[in-house]
């Protein structure tokens, strides 16, 4: 009888270090929206790549916040601690531009993980100044890692490496999931976060952070004789200057909006989809017990 390994491989580290891009090289797949702002991925995603006598249960969770501000970022926080608590191999990512000075709280966390933990520094592709091995060399003094990995998860440089690595030392274990799944995640919820990449993407300054989406409807109909997925999704923001930008002047905004995200929905579906996208006003729904649970924070 032949050895199965499964096990979890969750990737924290600082918002806006590569994390996601790690995760969809990793897997193979889009399974995290990547932009350039902080704070992109807000909730815990697990990408699953399957082989014959393997799953890696990837988890991807949003940026620790040191000082966070919002409920709402709490709450992202505590996805992001939770990694430390189901981990079988946990990949601690940094890049060449973050400055630590030794007193994070993540510090104190990976020094009590048990597992095995790899240091991720990214972002190689762009170290003129080599500074990488003294990066690697300081974390040495405040955690005991197994391995450390310099990458360019943008470009999948050394990525294999970092994989094989892992297949290695995952633990004996029959498979998590179905084999045939590649997230844990609903297809709503990767709705969602297509129309939210799009949203941090086309709007500025403190609007996308403002903004949550909640698919309302979700239901596959037949139109001409061909399949259409009809989609309606509510766009919560604070404030009524908030609601009018992401509907722009004449309308322009949001059906830019609803076009960008359109043509990303019917690729990742491989069919026609009609998208309807209605603005609401929830203010400080940030800090709004009862609505953080209903976007799904409180999980």
């Amino acid at each position: 009888m032949s050895i199965h390994k499964s096990g979890f491989v969750n990737i924290i580290g600082n918002p806006n270090v590569g994390k996601s891009t790690l995760l969809n090289a990793l897997v193979g797949e889009k399974m995290s929206i990547i932009t350039s702002k902080p704070q992109t991925t807000r909730h815990r995603i697990f990408g699953l790549l399957n082989g014959e006598d393997f799953q890696i249960v990837f988890s991807d969770t949003p940026g620790i916040i040191e000082q966070p501000i919002y409920g709402m970022q709490s709450s992202m926080n505590k996805f992001a601690y939770s990694s430390f608590e189901d981990a079988d191999i946990l990949l601690f990512m940094t890049d060449i531009y973050e400055k630590y000075d030794g007193t994070e709280k993540v510090i104190s966390s990976l020094t009590k993980c048990e597992c095995p933990k790899y240091l991720i520094i990214n972002k190689i592709d762009e170290d003129k100044d080599n500074r990488s091995d003294e990066i690697a060399a300081k974390w040495a003094e405040w955690v005991q890692f197994d391995e450390v990995f310099f990458i360019s998860a943008k470009h999948k440089s050394n990525t294999q490496t970092l994989l094989d690595c892992v297949l290695e030392v995952l633990p004996e274990s029959p498979p998590y999931y179905p084999k045939d799944e590649l997230s844990n995640r609903s297809e709503r919820f990767f709705v969602s976060e297509i129309i939210r990449e799009k949203i941090l993407k086309n709007y500025k300054q403190e609007v996308p952070y403002s903004c949550e989406v909640v698919i309302s409807r979700f239901k596959e109909e037949e139109k001409h004789g061909q399949p259409l997925l009809m989609i309606y999704a509510d766009i919560y923001v604070n404030r009524t200057t908030q609601k009018q930008i992401i509907i722009g002047k004449g309308g322009a905004a949001i059906k830019k909006l609803g076009i960008e995200s359109r043509i990303e929905i019917e690729d990742f579906f491989d069919k026609h989809i009609f998208l309807d996208l209605n603005v609401k006003i929830k203010e400080n729904w940030r800090d709004d017990e009862k609505m953080l649970k209903h976007f799904g924070y409180n999980d």
